[in-house]
């Protein structure tokens, strides 16, 4: 765009003329960074998520449940040796979504620099590389570690890994990249601003990592270095195991593009997306979205058939990755309530639509996937909220009893 007019004629293609109603107020240096904004903004793609965002619903389709592979019941060690050597090879990288503030935990900072009083003050960023080291120390191999961030908090976090000196880690060896970002729209379907100078932005989702994957290059990064594996995990999970030898292995031995973990709910009302097939692909729905008599259908064991949990930690070949990175994910559409500027440049409080994709709604790109389901106190530590349930103290206290245990 040469100049202000051309834009204003670009926008009006658009019917978003207005996103310049405030533009002569200022300065030059928030008229050049709005501009920036808004040609970043795909307002087509924009119209069609606003004219289909209620096209999901699960009672149209056919669900069948997914048997899963449980780690307790697996007889000999062929799949932990046979992962061994991927893991030996170089051939498994680990992948961090960190890209969220530590809000709903009453902290001003990205999530993962949150401190946690372990036997030592631990960051949950050094919970990982804790993992990692443990990795290095068995396998005698660096494994890299991929840590996707935010544009809100890429460079704080990106600074206090140099602050602690990567916590000892190889730092050739963690790769940064950022998550995208979509515009916000209004219930009439116009691109909500923040202030005069901003369009009011947010992350597209956990789903959004495949995209990010393509266009940060971390995919092309991956292939250069050998890496078929990825596994893809939530910072705020302090046991998380990714590392893992048995995972890699079930997918090198049945020949699998996909391997999800899994623990068993303990009640049908449990209040985690579980997997299962829809119309023959592999997919998690939400519980809030999963008919009752599938909630609670049970087999001859009285297990729950719908009852393995999706809790955030996924494998995917890397030949896989690059298949879904060509795909428009569906996004969830979610009515929230936020501070934007009304068409008096006033900042008031609407409802807006945010739009995200959800991490296995790539899973569907997949012929089939293994759900492997393992101990949910070994693997599963969540820091959710400052208070009730899935806080730092609960995750702290299940950290100690597993590395007690270990020990």
């Amino acid at each position: 765009m040469k100049n202000i007019d051309e834009m204003r004629e670009y926008l009006k293609k658009y019917d978003a003329e207005y996103l310049l109603n405030f533009y002569d107020e200022l300065n030059d240096s928030e008229k050049e960074g709005l501009i920036n904004q808004i040609k970043q903004i795909d307002f087509k793609y924009m119209k069609e998520l606003y004219n289909t965002k209620a096209m999901f619903n699960m009672e149209e389709n056919k669900i069948t449940s997914i048997p899963a592979i449980d780690k307790n019941k697996l007889n000999d060690d062929t799949y932990e040796k046979s992962g061994i050597e991927e893991i030996k090879a170089g051939r498994l990288a680990v992948c961090s979504m960190a890209g969220g503030q530590g809000t709903r935990l009453g902290f001003n900072g990205p999530k993962g620099t949150y401190m946690l009083e372990l036997d030592k003050p631990t960051s949950i960023f050094e919970t990982i590389v804790i993992k990692l080291k443990e990795a290095y120390e068995k396998y005698g191999v660096l494994t890299y570690w991929y840590v996707m961030t935010s544009e809100q908090n890429d460079k704080e976090t990106q600074k206090f890994f140099e602050n602690n000196n990567f916590f000892g880690y190889d730092k050739e060896h963690i790769v940064f990249f950022k998550q995208g970002e979509l515009p916000l729209l209004d219930t009439n379907g116009k691109v909500v601003l923040k202030d005069k100078a901003d369009v009011f932005m947010a992350a597209d989702g956990n789903g959004g990592i495949f995209r990010a994957l393509g266009n940060r290059g971390i995919i092309a990064h991956m292939k250069e270095h050998g890496i078929k594996y990825l596994a893809i995990g939530n910072v705020d999970n302090i046991l998380i195991h990714m590392v893992d030898p048995i995972a890699v292995g079930l997918m090198k031995e049945n020949n699998m593009e996909l391997l999800s973990k899994s623990f068993m709910k303990p009640t049908p009302e449990g209040k985690w997306g579980v997997f299962c097939k829809v119309n023959g692909k592999p997919r998690v729905i939400e519980y809030i979205e999963t008919p009752r008599e599938l909630l609670e259908a049970r087999n001859e064991e009285g297990e729950l058939i719908y009852g393995d949990a999706h809790f955030g930690c996924n494998y995917f070949d890397v030949e896989l990755l690059e298949k879904i990175v060509t795909e428009k994910l569906p996004m969830h559409a979610a009515l929230k309530k936020n501070k934007g500027l009304n068409s008096d440049g006033e900042i008031e409080e609407m409802e807006t639509y945010k739009f995200e994709a959800f991490i296995f709604d790539g899973f569907s790109m997949a012929e089939d996937i293994i759900v492997f389901r393992v101990n949910r106190n070994d693997e599963f530590a969540p820091i959710k909220n400052k208070e009730g349930e899935e806080t730092p103290e609960s995750a702290i206290k299940l950290y100690k009893e597993f590395y007690k245990k270990e020990d």
